[in-house]
């Protein structure tokens, strides 16, 4: 059979990919069956559309997990939510217009290189390398750097001062190099009749795959890099922020999406064919523009037609992207030319757009204040700020981890506060806590005990009076009587 032949059965084929497939494996997660077939159906006319590979199935995972999660709020009441937060920003920030350095935030990495006893460097066990320049890239582009593909002189372009790099500590605080090579078989998709294929799938990789490999995601942005998504069609999604903890599926399945969250791409469309052209690709998602795209929406961005065949804008641009410097457009480019029929020219450029990787380089202003935002206030963003895992590992380290504020918005409330030991060989017996609501004068806690590598203890600080727009801080002063080096 000839390979477009064999594609276009396939892509035929895979309304039958839940009804024979799944019954065929008899595991415990063919009891999951929440309606998949109208969210492969998607893909599958999407795939049609642009030569048998979507760039991002971002949206429609998340309907997948809004189907497997009832419970799990929707892209309008995370809306809700994000709009007066976004507000908030840009008066905070509205004198600010310079990057000074100051402000510029770095994302531990890890990048999960999932293959199937294979030798590094063979197909989807991907070269150190080749991981290296897809962090390079996004980099690059996230910091709109000059002399690279990622710069622009559009008038709206933006520097989202956000980089990246790879972990340099493990969750269990053990030196990494940020790339975690699992040897996972892909596992078989029986079509029956009509044969088996290797290939991962959204319950595979949702209900198996990331359960069991995810590193903490309060600390790191997993990245999964694995050998094909629904038969090679799809090159990458991503689970979006959310405003709260989920409470998630009976039985802890998606727990409360933490165990879940991160980006998935297609082992052949991570990385850049520019920076190591040694590695495996696929044009034209060869320059590492895929991830940029995905982790886009893990930061908060939607597609810049915000997935509706609507022109409409009204002024909170709710029927496009939430972004009113990127032009209406009522449907995704998939090349590097106009598709999209609204009266003004869409932006091809834009990395949330489904163009070829070598027309992209450009966030816009509205798009860096909603990513900015989201990494103020979303759970699992907000405690990125202040991850050591770009730090290697010490003898002596110490963290103040989650704090917990209380649920009822109570005038007064005793915050408490995780301490940690994330140092490799030395004991906390004291530490000095400075506390307080942010431009009030700080409080002091001294606190003693007995806490050895990796343990943790929850203290409960004094009862403070909290106004409704109040911002509660906590530095450590010094430990074992000691100043604390690590200042994040």
């Amino acid at each position: 059979m000839k390979k477009n032949n064999l594609i276009t059965f396939l892509l035929s084929s895979l309304c039958l990919v839940l009804s024979i497939g799944l019954n065929a494996q008899k595991q415990e997660k063919t009891s999951r069956n929440f309606g998949q077939s109208a969210f492969y159906e998607q893909i599958k006319e999407k795939a049609q559309g642009s030569n048998g590979k979507v760039k991002c199935a971002a949206y429609e995972y998340d309907q997948f997990l809004n189907s497997a999660n009832p419970k799990k709020e929707t892209i309008n009441e995370f809306e809700s939510w994000l709009a007066p937060k976004i507000k908030q920003y840009k008066q905070k920030n509205k004198i600010r217009k310079t990057t000074d350095g100051a402000n510029v935030i770095t994302i531990p990495v890890v990048v999960h290189v999932i293959h199937d006893n294979k030798a590094v460097g063979v197909a989807e066990n991907i070269t150190d390398a080749q991981v290296i320049s897809q962090i390079t890239v996004l980099n690059q582009d996230f910091r709109k750097m000059l002399g690279t593909p990622g710069h622009n002189t559009n008038p709206v372009g933006a520097d989202v001062e956000i980089e990246f790099c790879l972990a340099q500590r493990t969750p269990d605080g053990q030196a990494s190099n940020g790339i975690n090579r699992l040897n996972i078989p892909t596992p078989v998709l029986d079509l029956g009749p009509w044969g088996q294929f290797t290939t991962w799938t959204m319950e595979d990789i949702e209900f198996n795959l990331k359960p069991t490999t995810v590193w903490d995601t309060d600390e790191y942005l997993n990245i999964w890099v694995v050998d094909n998504i629904l038969i090679g069609m799809v090159a990458g999604y991503a689970q979006f922020p959310v405003s709260s903890g989920l409470e998630g599926l009976d039985g802890g399945s998606l727990n409360e999406g933490a165990d879940t969250d991160g980006v998935v791409i297609g082992h052949n469309c991570f990385g850049s064919s520019d920076l190591y052209p040694g590695g495996t690709y696929v044009a034209p998602y060869d320059k590492g523009r895929t991830t940029t795209h995905e982790v886009g929406h893990w930061l908060g961005l939607r597609h810049i037609w915000g997935d509706n065949s609507s022109c409409v804008v009204n002024a909170t641009d709710s029927l496009n992207d939430y972004c009113l410097d990127t032009p209406p457009a009522d449907d995704a480019n998939d090349s590097c030319s106009q598709t999209s029929t609204c009266s003004v020219p869409s932006m091809l450029e834009n990395y949330m757009d489904y163009t070829g990787d070598s027309c992209q380089n450009i966030f816009t202003e509205d798009q860096k204040t909603r990513m900015r935002t989201v990494l103020d206030n979303s759970p699992r963003r907000i405690s990125l700020v202040t991850s050591s895992g770009c730090l290697p590992p010490t003898a002596f380290d110490a963290k103040v981890g989650k704090i917990d504020l209380g649920s009822d918005c109570q005038a007064e409330f005793a915050p408490v506060i995780t301490f940690s030991n994330v140092g490799t060989s030395t004991v906390i017996t004291s530490a000095t806590i400075s506390y307080g609501i942010e431009g009030e004068d700080a409080q002091t806690y001294n606190w003693t005990g007995t806490l050895d590598v990796q343990e943790s203890a929850e203290i409960t600080l004094p009862v403070i009076e909290f106004q409704q727009t109040s911002h509660f801080t906590v530095t450590l002063i010094n430990v074992n009587g000691t100043i604390d080096d690590n200042t994040l």
